[in-house]
């Protein structure tokens, strides 16, 4: 079972960038997407329904703005599109698919580097976020959480790592809130499993030739509940062609989907 997931920063930019073109060569089962950036209306073409998938899409209320969308080759039993949080639904920032062994869920969490209002918003939303993961885990269920996450971990995750301790995305908090994730809650770094080697990044700035110069920032996350540790198989992050200023993140499991 092979799941991807990829910040397009605009879906439509991304497809002219040939994204869609790429897609159809990697035998995904699962999509995950997010910064969609356009309405559903704006995407009735069959260019945005690859052929074989069925498509999910979730619109921010500010238009060109966020947005999550995934897209399955297997027929979910449950879509969730809400989670009943301001932020989080306003900007349609969750969505969940549920298979009947799995739920995939393709997730955007806010910046903090536009300013110290926005920093706040992401530190409330993350307090609220560990706690419902916390009871994701209670569930009898495996989870793949699929997306943006907006945090660099650890030092190896970070270019310039000295140099951004003061950095949206490399705080103290946020790398601690990190820490909990995966130390305490038992979520685990799917990517990490398979491939512990240092620049692996996943974003780029698109100032200063960051991406030419390979100084990025590894944000973008397969995060899954620890009965699918040992399911993961391989890890890559795919970086011959630019769709984005970040790059699709392709993780191989051990896994099939049960049906009804």
């Amino acid at each position: 079972m092979r799941i991807i997931t990829c910040n397009v920063n605009g879906i439509r930019a991304a497809a002219r960038k040939g994204f869609f073109t790429w897609l159809s060569q990697q035998h995904a089962d699962v999509v995950c997407l997010q910064e969609i950036r356009a309405s559903t209306t704006h995407l009735s073409e069959p260019l945005f329904h690859p052929e074989g998938f069925l498509c999910y899409y979730i619109e921010a209320q500010k238009s060109g703005y966020s947005g999550v969308g995934i897209y399955t080759r297997h027929q979910p039993n449950r879509i969730i599109q809400s989670l009943d949080w301001p932020v989080m639904d306003t900007e349609a920032r969750y969505l969940q698919v549920d298979f009947k062994n799995l739920s995939v869920i393709s997730l955007y969490l806010p910046s903090g580097s536009s300013s110290e209002a926005r920093q706040q918003v992401k530190f409330e939303v993350l307090d609220k976020l560990g706690e419902y993961l916390r009871g994701l885990r209670r569930r009898q269920r495996e989870f793949i959480l699929c997306g943006d996450w907006n945090i660099a971990h650890k030092k190896i995750d970070i270019k310039n790592w000295r140099g951004n301790q003061k950095s949206s995305g490399f705080l103290p908090e946020e790398r601690a809130w990190m820490d909990n994730l995966f130390d305490n809650i038992g979520f685990v770094d799917a990517f990490r499993v398979v491939n512990p080697e240092p620049h692996q990044y996943t974003w780029w700035s698109q100032r200063q030739k960051a991406r030419l110069s390979n100084a990025g920032w590894r944000i973008d996350y397969q995060i899954v509940t620890p009965g699918l540790r040992d399911k993961i198989q391989n890890a890559a992050i795919y970086k011959e062609e630019c769709f984005s200023d970040h790059a699709p993140v392709i993780i191989d499991y051990d896994l099939t989907i049960g049906a009804d």
